[in-house]
């Protein structure tokens, strides 16, 4: 029995964690060195993204990776400067692309992301904010004969896992060219895939139920953490400890420097993404995510707000964000002529991504973690909280988390 448990890092996995941690009678204290609801559990497109099946660590993605280069008007970012961070990533992602390697990945993936919309269902009904999910898939579009005909064909060809995809309709086609100035040459519609509806009220959300909960939060930057006696102690920079039957590292991008003491190897990247987002205009409020994927970004109407998404920049956590990569978003909607009217903000965050693109899900004793999950944090966060809650807990979770061990990186 789990009776106590420290969480360290406050966003939408840690969160999950704690929330499902609590559901099983244990006392939860969340550890975090600023306010909750920051980076890329709040500045994401808010997709629930189940069709993403197949992990990036792919042959299809080395393949692909020139035409997507930010020089060459795509939306990968290798900045010169960073070039000791992504280089040593890169080769580790060439070892994880083999053709063995990515079908046991999408084999794991595939099971875990079965399980997201249903967790996330249970999390938010628990929290009294079901209307915060809404699942009605999304679009994908492309403005151009030749790329409609290429993507479409990928995508209808492509495991999309519980998700089904089918060409946009007559009526939809319409709806969709109602929303741009530029012609739509072809489009297709996902059913089965969700959206948040609205991050920062899932942030309030989530942080209400964990406080209603008995839950403690403690503002602070772990230091250490050590093991003894069967329990966990973690040291904070300003030299108070605190002691549980478990610590959960849910730290995002800032998890590898926790779990390295303990003999965990995780050789995470910040992968870093952009958005503007601002008034959205007539951009209708039950329209899905619009995916115009000849630009790589992704167009999501929130609450009072329509944010436009995309950009995938390795580099450090603290380098400080390129205005370039803004300005290409603002050229987009400008020439997509996308209702988003000023004042339009900027926002940049960092994806914590492994090699192989899986998640790190596991247990080494009394410490635990749950990080590392790239593109699909929203997505997997509910179904990952449930999961390793299950695992500490002795019960048996809903699908098998060996893949996830921090073990296969040695």
């Amino acid at each position: 029995m789990i009776r106590s448990a420290i969480v360290v890092g406050d966003g939408v996995v840690a969160l999950n964690v704690a929330l499902a941690l609590q559901k099983r009678g244990t006392q939860v204290t969340i550890v975090a060195p600023d306010a909750p609801w920051r980076g890329a559990s709040w500045g994401n497109a808010g997709h629930i993204a189940v069709e993403q099946v197949e992990p990036l660590a792919s042959l299809a993605t080395i393949a692909s990776v020139p035409r997507r280069l930010f020089s060459r008007g795509g939306a990968l970012a290798l900045p010169a400067r960073a070039v000791g961070r992504w280089l040593p990533f890169t080769l580790r992602l060439l070892r994880a692309s083999t053709p063995a390697r990515f079908a046991r990945g999408k084999t794991a993936l595939s099971a875990m992301l079965a399980t997201a919309i249903p967790a996330w269902q249970q999390v938010l009904a628990a929290a009294g904010a079901s209307e915060l999910l809404r699942v009605d898939g999304h679009y994908v579009v492309w403005e151009t004969p030749a790329s409609a005909a290429r993507g479409r064909a990928a995508w209808l060809a492509a495991d999309t896992g519980t998700a089904t995809v089918r060409n946009a309709t007559g009526e939809e086609l319409a709806e969709l060219r109602a929303l741009t100035e530029v012609p739509i040459a072809g489009a297709i519609r996902f059913a089965g895939s969700g959206q948040i509806t609205d991050t920062a009220a899932l942030g309030a959300a989530l942080t209400g139920c964990f406080a209603a909960g008995g839950g403690e939060r403690v503002v602070g930057r772990v230091r250490a953490i050590a093991v003894e006696a069967a329990q966990a102690t973690v040291t904070l920079d300003e030299g108070s400890s605190r002691a549980a039957d478990v610590v959960v590292i849910a730290a995002g991008a800032a998890s590898a420097p926790l779990v390295a003491p303990l003999g965990l190897r995780a050789p995470l990247i910040a992968e870093r993404g952009y958005h503007i987002e601002g008034d959205p205009g007539d951009w209708p409020a039950d329209q899905p995510p619009v995916v115009f994927e000849d630009r790589a970004m992704i167009v999501t109407r929130f609450a009072g707000r329509l944010r436009a998404a995309s950009i995938v920049e390795f580099a450090a956590v603290e380098t400080p964000a390129d205005p370039r990569k803004w300005a290409r978003l603002r050229a987009h909607v400008a020439a997509l002529g996308l209702p988003l009217h000023e004042p339009v903000t900027p926002w940049m965050g960092a994806r914590p991504t492994l090699p192989d693109y899986l998640p790190a899900i596991g247990r080494r004793g009394a410490v635990a973690y749950a990080f590392g999950h790239q593109h699909l944090g929203l997505t997997l966060s509910a179904t990952s909280g449930e999961a390793l809650a299950a695992l500490l807990h002795d019960e048996t979770p809903a699908y098998d988390l060996a893949p996830f061990d921090l073990a296969r990186f040695g």
